[in-house]
């Protein structure tokens, strides 16, 4: 008989983890800190086309700040961690949970002129390249765009669109108009950045300009031909060339207003017969804020199209020159949520909002925040970017 039974018996000595064990519970807690981290804080993205050529260039790796606006609550939360929308060719979550859009508070606001990483309103760039885009093709199901192609079709939540980066030039409310390729904001013009591109037409003589020299000065060149290029240059670019012993002239490129056979695509709201837009002269606009009504109409309905019935997920049918909302017949609709415009720097070098619309604030993933590594075309080991690591925003615009 144990009379001492307050005294704690001897426990049997714990078994030790096998060195396979103690990678496995490492490896789990490692993706779980990493998914938080990518969720709630900071996520890494690379540059992957020329929109913002200058101020962000093809293979900058930067930092996306979750927090700068407040984190996204995941909208497709059964999902491979650590990946976006796809792994080994296939999709990487399941739309079997679905979670309504909630952000969580952050350190402030989307600002004028922030450089933004969004999912991208218009579908997904894995369709195709850019340039084969048909915008006329665009769908509606369910609330989420669909992109069709001679090839597939493609949906997606929101969340697990393509993300895409490009500078906030417009913040709900504003009025938005480009004049001869001048962005007007609230009818005061937008600060030139140093590194802002635009189309230029440079005629030469002799034998004019070779690829090495496009190369070395980091020109982009959009079409060429005997001693005629079509460049896209920024304004420092444009001086050097202009006392180019070779060169005969250098000319803007730039749309007229009202013209619309020269343009690519067809700008938002790709209503030709009542905006006769282009991308370089675009507008008025007024961007949709949450709260604001706003009057419909058969000459303006296609403004808004996109924000009544894929965004803010109404039906919406146009019959006998009435618009009926949800069944009943409306003249005139209230947002429910904030919007932006969104623009690329290479200004006529960037599928943005002049052709795809208005950003709604549930696209919004972050905040460009810095570059922590940079590399050109030779490769990380013969042309690596010193300059560029470890800067932030700012420092790159005017650098």
């Amino acid at each position: 008989m144990q009379l001492a039974f307050w005294k704690k018996k001897d426990k049997a000595p714990k078994k030790k983890k096998s060195i396979f064990r103690e990678w496995f519970d490492a490896a789990i807690f490692a993706i779980v800190a990493a998914t938080l981290i990518r969720t709630f804080f900071i996520e890494a993205y690379t540059i992957p086309t020329g929109s913002m050529q200058g101020s962000l260039l093809i293979n900058d790796y930067l930092f996306v700040s979750k927090i700068s606006y407040g984190a996204r609550i995941p909208m497709t939360p059964v999902a491979t961690p650590l990946v976006h929308n796809s792994i080994f060719g296939m999709k990487s979550y399941t739309e079997a949970v679905q979670w309504k859009y909630h952000r969580l508070p952050g350190f402030g606001h989307i600002e004028r002129y922030d450089i933004v990483v969004f999912n991208g309103p218009a579908g997904d760039t894995a369709i195709a390249e850019e340039p084969e885009y048909d915008y006329a093709q665009f769908a509606y199901t369910n609330g989420r765009d669909v992109v069709r192609s001679k090839y597939t079709v493609i949906t997606r939540p929101i969340d697990k669109k393509e993300n895409l980066i490009k500078r906030c030039v417009a913040l709900p409310g504003d009025k938005l108009e480009v004049k001869d390729r001048v962005l007007y904001i609230n009818d005061q013009p937008t600060p030139a950045y140093p590194h802002m591109q635009f189309t230029y037409q440079v005629v030469t003589k002799g034998f004019g300009l070779s690829d090495d020299f496009f190369d070395e000065n980091n020109i982009d060149v959009a079409q060429k031909g005997d001693n005629i290029y079509f460049l896209f240059l920024q304004p420092a670019q444009v001086e050097m060339i202009k006392k180019l012993s070779s060169v005969v002239s250098v000319t803007p490129v730039i749309f007229p207003k009202g013209d619309i056979a020269d343009e690519p695509y067809p700008v938002y709201p790709q209503d030709t017969a009542h905006f006769k837009w282009n991308r370089d002269n675009y507008g008025p606009i007024t961007i949709p804020k949450e709260g604001v009504t706003v009057s419909l109409s058969a000459e303006n309905i296609a403004l808004y199209r996109r924000v009544i019935r894929n965004y803010e997920r109404n039906t919406l049918e146009e019959r006998d020159n009435k618009i009926f909302i949800n069944g009943k017949e409306a003249n005139s609709y209230t947002f429910k949520m904030d919007y932006y415009w969104m623009m690329g720097d290479n200004r006529h070098n960037s599928l943005d909002s002049r052709y795809w619309g208005f950003v709604p604030i549930d696209h919004v993933v972050g905040k460009a925040w810095f570059v922590w590594l940079s590399y050109g075309k030779g490769g990380m080991l013969k042309d690596m970017r010193w300059r560029r690591l470890f800067r932030g925003m700012h420092a790159l615009e005017n650098n």
